[in-house]
């Protein structure tokens, strides 16, 4: 099953096609400034019953390069089939489209299988190698760690890839902050695919609840689906709340009748006691024992 983290990881750059060049740069790769980037089909599939699908595919156009092909796979972890599919890719990529040149960049959120991906995978027979592939990788090891907000500002769609990729970072809690931060200022068609893009990226780590808390501080500049599901969720807890407050008003109210009527005095600590307590079960338990207590001493020894 695909996990939202392994969404994000390669959907981002259907949304900032030009956030490849950003990512080219950090990676110490010269590849030319794209004039345009035009999303392709995935699907890869040939006929034949192994159906093979890259994650997204884009067409990249430069000035004075030409274009070429961006193959880009989200990998969560180790996957030895992967040694065989990425080859098929590329190759598959470069016959459909006329001989265009493939890159096929890794995207990781963890040390281990960035190091895994970065390795050359090689076809051939002894010493004669036939296909060398070599996956430019971008994870935690090489993404920056972003905790300026002008930086973040300058480049949000590189901010939010590089957000994801350090979802493990113990200091992921900046580093959302100053997304967030970063956010503000942004207009909504900016701001609601990156805040949706980071928490699918977050998956259901620890980070994911940080970056939902820092959307709930202020939602009302986000329209996004998550932010519309936060106010949804306050909406319930706010019902429920208002459920239990009434629940244990109407047993205090009951309570208190109760000791009225059987003629129990009580101080006017005590019945602040009772008016006070939001505390349902114990309530109940004061309930019961005044069916039978004689006295205010013993309706409150029965919650010991």
């Amino acid at each position: 099953m695909v996990s939202s983290p392994h969404e994000a990881m390669h959907r981002i750059f259907q949304e900032y096609p030009g956030l490849f060049s950003r990512v080219s740069e950090v990676l110490g790769v010269d590849i030319p400034s794209p004039t345009s980037a035009t999303v392709l089909p995935t699907d890869l599939t040939e006929n034949s019953p192994v159906e093979r699908r890259v994650d997204t595919l884009l067409r990249i156009d430069t000035q004075n390069d030409g274009p070429f092909l961006l193959a880009i796979e989200a990998q969560g972890k180790k996957d030895p089939r992967k040694t065989t599919s990425w080859p098929y890719y590329v190759s598959y990529l470069h016959n459909r489209y006329g001989g265009l040149p493939v890159l096929l960049l890794v995207v990781c959120q963890d040390h281990a299988t960035a190091q895994w991906a970065a390795a050359p995978i090689t076809i051939g027979f002894r010493r004669w190698q036939t296909l060398t592939l070599s996956p430019l990788v971008a994870g935690p090891h090489n993404m920056p760690v972003i905790t300026n907000v002008a930086e973040a500002r300058k480049d949000l769609a590189l901010a939010t890839l590089a957000a994801i990729t350090h979802a493990d970072n113990p200091d992921v809690g900046a580093i959302l902050k100053t997304l967030s931060a970063a956010l503000r200022e942004a207009p909504d068609d900016v701001a609601e695919p990156i805040v949706e893009l980071t928490a699918q990226g977050l998956g259901n780590r620890p980070a994911a609840q940080q970056w939902r808390n820092l959307v709930a501080v202020d939602t009302s500049f986000y329209k996004s689906f998550m932010s519309e599901e936060i106010r949804d969720e306050g909406r319930a807890q706010g019902r429920a709340q208002g459920r239990a407050e009434a629940q244990t008003k109407g047993q205090a109210e009951s309570l208190l009748l109760i000791l009225e009527a059987r003629g129990i005095a009580l101080t006017d600590e005590l019945r602040q006691r009772i008016t006070d307590c939001t505390d349902s079960h114990l309530l109940s338990r004061w309930v019961r024992g005044a069916a039978t207590a004689t006295t205010a001493e013993e309706v409150f020894t029965a919650d010991r």
